[in-house]
């Protein structure tokens, strides 16, 4: 959405009322005249008690439509919309910090179905809203604004102009910081931003105006002073993503190395959860300091460092300034030795994993201790040294992963296919599920081999190939080293053609596609899509518009419209002969070319 909007201005008046009411109500059952609202910014609140964001978002508009002199805002929500519920709450923390401005109102503009609903949704707002038995107001209000979502928030000034329609995105990333939301005001906070990240110290992050330190488990304050001229770094946590609490130990133990080394480093901790019993708990665990809980700067933090993973550990230099936007897997990987975070430090450790690579092997991957061993279908242990010189491809999945699921039985028809063709050529299954009986069922459907259930191994092979997420199926050539992470792309796009996975073999592949496509135009019109030009585009997967068959390889394509015919669909003769195939094509499975 643009930054800017056209400036429309509403007469508040008949915009909220009706030839049979000229109030608004709050949900003790009092009338308020819409005539009172005059001379007030005000929010349209466009919700329903179904919606989850709009249950989150509501709250924090609580204390908001108790001010006085104020902007309007129209909340559009539901009580049934997931969205809405999950927005709502934190729309309360917003409105109860911003109810001493005592320039802004609310009115919520119901998108319940009954009134029952509609009721007990409303019961959590204080301010006003349309009544539920209006529904042809609430149908207008919805209509002049053009809600085609929820929950939608809308801002209008003490004139009726439209100040901003982004309401929720702004207060979702900006908190009561937006306010009063407005394209200006995103501007505001992005080039202070800007202007903060060029003159960035320690103290700068850390700090607010009402607080100059961090806290220690038993609550004790450290002034942020004390970090000044240490290596720091920002832990962002969330006990109740697994991930996240998971690494937790991984980073405790690198702490104390540290910390033993009298290295000058020090971890303050992010916090992300909502339960402070989970964040003191987190915190009787951990030998770091923290922010305390829900503090301002957290938010803030996330948006400054654009967090987008967990785990994540930002690394501020003693200079104040960020010498890495995150080192999770890195100390994962390198522990203690990737300290002090540096670029050079950096370059070394490269360097350490280029050459592990170069000397990688499949023992080197899958031993560990007594542990040479993996799984026949029988049970039987069958040493890691048999299977050297033979391609491998390593399945980490699970079967509560739907995905996983998903994808098993297309790398099951692979399987067999190579296997047939090529016998040095193996799978292992690397299982991430939760108990042994899940384990058993999963791998029943499975014709290959497999590690132990909570086999140890698994987490050494996580790190190796960087398994943060599944399902991941890995390419080993016969001398054990990595082909690629990625061989569950080409086993879907290419099945068991990809063998064995290699730079050549799908250079080869991509030599016949485009051997494939010699004589066809890269751009045509169809009658079935006259609006535009399609183009010859190569394609993972696509239904055609035409035949409803699915198709792969190429398409011929409308990204605007996201319109796609089969070649073969495409091309076909027009006139008398349209409709039917043109001569000399060949069609197999999903790809249509000429034959030579």
């Amino acid at each position: 959405m643009a930054d800017t909007l056209e400036v429309d201005v509403h007469d508040v008046q008949p915009l909220l009322s009706s030839s049979e009411r000229d109030y608004l109500v709050r949900n003790n059952g009092d009338q308020v005249a819409i005539s009172t609202l005059k001379g007030k910014k005000v929010g349209l609140y466009f919700s329903a008690s179904w919606c989850p964001p709009c249950q989150r978002f509501t709250p924090n508009l609580v204390a908001i439509s108790t001010l006085k002199g104020k902007k309007l805002g129209l909340y559009f929500s539901a009580s049934w919309c997931p969205p809405c519920q999950r927005f709502t709450p934190n729309l309360v923390d917003i409105y109860n910090e911003l109810v001493v401005k005592g320039d802004l109102e609310i009115v919520f503009v119901s998108a319940d179905e009954d009134e029952e609903s509609f009721t007990g949704y409303f019961s959590k707002m204080p301010w006003l809203a349309v009544p539920f038995s209006d529904s042809e107001t609430r149908e207008a209000v919805d209509k002049c604004f053009k809600v085609s979502g929820i929950p939608h928030l809308v801002f209008l000034d003490e004139s009726g102009k439209l100040l901003s329609d982004r309401g929720v995105e702004i207060i979702g990333e900006y908190g009561s910081d937006g306010y009063p939301f407005t394209p200006e005001r995103v501007k505001e906070i992005k080039d202070q931003e800007e202007e903060a990240r060029k003159n960035q110290t320690l103290r700068s992050l850390l700090e607010t105006p009402s607080r100059d330190f961090v806290i220690k488990a038993n609550g004790d304050k450290v002034p942020v002073a004390e970090l000044e001229g240490k290596t720091v770094g920002l832990y962002f946590m969330l006990s109740t993503f697994k991930r996240s609490s998971d690494y937790t130990g991984t980073l405790v133990k690198v702490y104390d190395e540290l910390k033993a080394k009298d290295c000058n480093f020090e971890i303050v901790m992010i916090p992300l959860d909502d339960d402070e019993e989970l964040l003191k708990k987190e915190l009787d665990n951990v030998p770091w300091l923290s922010l305390p809980f829900k503090d301002k700067k957290c938010e803030k933090l996330v948006r400054y460092f654009e967090l987008s993973t967990l785990p994540t550990v930002v690394i501020i230099g003693p200079d104040g300034k960020t010498l890495h936007p995150n080192v999770a897997d890195a100390i994962e990987e390198h522990g203690v030795n990737a300290y002090p975070f540096t670029p050079d430090k950096f370059a070394e450790l490269e360097k350490i994993e280029k050459a592990r690579l170069e000397a990688q092997t499949l023992e080197s991957v899958l031993v560990s201790g007594d542990l040479d061993f993996v799984l026949g279908k029988d049970g039987v242990k069958i040493p890691v040294s048999d299977l050297v010189g033979k391609h491998i491809l390593i399945y980490f999945s699970a079967h509560w992963c739907p995905p996983c699921r998903a994808f098993t039985p297309k790398l099951v028809e692979t399987y067999k296919e190579i296997k047939s063709k090529h016998d040095a050529f193996e799978v292992i299954f690397v299982s991430s599920d939760r108990d042994q009986t899940s384990y058993d069922e999963y791998y029943a459907t499975m014709p290959w081999l497999s590690l132990p259930y909570n086999d140890k191994r698994k987490q050494s092979l996580s790190r190796t190939f960087k398994v943060n997420s599944i399902p991941l199926l890995v390419a080993l050539g016969p001398t054990g080293k990595t082909i690629t992470t990625e061989a569950r792309g080409l086993v879907m796009l290419h099945g068991a053609e990809a063998f064995p996975f290699t730079d050549e073999r799908l250079a080869e592949i991509e030599a016949k596609f485009a051997d494939m496509a010699k004589g066809w135009p890269d751009k045509l019109k169809h009658d079935l899509h006259d609006e535009h030009e399609l183009v010859l585009t190569r394609s993972q997967g696509f239904m055609c518009d035409k035949c409803d068959k699915e198709g792969t390889i190429w398409a011929y394509n409308c990204e605007d419209c996201n319109f796609d015919l089969h070649p073969e669909c495409a091309l076909e003769k027009d006139e008398k002969d349209k409709g039917k195939p043109n001569e000399g094509w060949v069609c197999e499975g999903d790809v249509c070319y000429k034959a030579s």
